[in-house]
């Protein structure tokens, strides 16, 4: 399968470029704050692949165990965090990029009906 990428850039207001910058250089310097937020957005697409089988078995791919799988790479000095949840699409991009704390899974069951709120997991 072929992916077609296609590179934009989007500028930010100057209130939010003076916030990213903030983030960047207190929050984000921290290595635990940045990988827990790593972790925090694995989790998230896990929950939101979750709910959305609930109505499409199908998206599970015939592998429903959900993983978050952390690698350390030292020669690269790198951390690699993979998930196997629902990514985010473009717009989920331009309103979560540069977003601390903020739960996509909490946005997403907001937009989910009554009954569907109540679906187990």
């Amino acid at each position: 399968m072929t992916t077609a990428t296609h590179e934009e850039t989007l500028g930010f207001q100057t209130e939010v470029k003076q916030l990213l910058n903030l983030m960047i250089h207190s929050l984000y310097s921290n290595r635990e704050i940045f990988l827990r937020e790593m972790i925090s957005n694995a989790a998230d697409a896990c929950d939101k692949l979750r709910y959305a089988a609930l109505d499409n078995d199908g998206l599970y791919e015939g592998d429903s165990e959900l993983r978050i799988e952390i690698e350390h790479d030292s020669e690269a000095n790198t951390v690699t965090v993979r998930d196997n949840g629902i990514g985010m699409n473009r717009d989920d991009v331009i309103s979560n990029l540069g977003t601390i704390a903020r739960s996509g899974t909490a946005d997403f069951l907001k937009q989910l009906s009554g009954e569907q709120q109540k679906m187990p997991v």
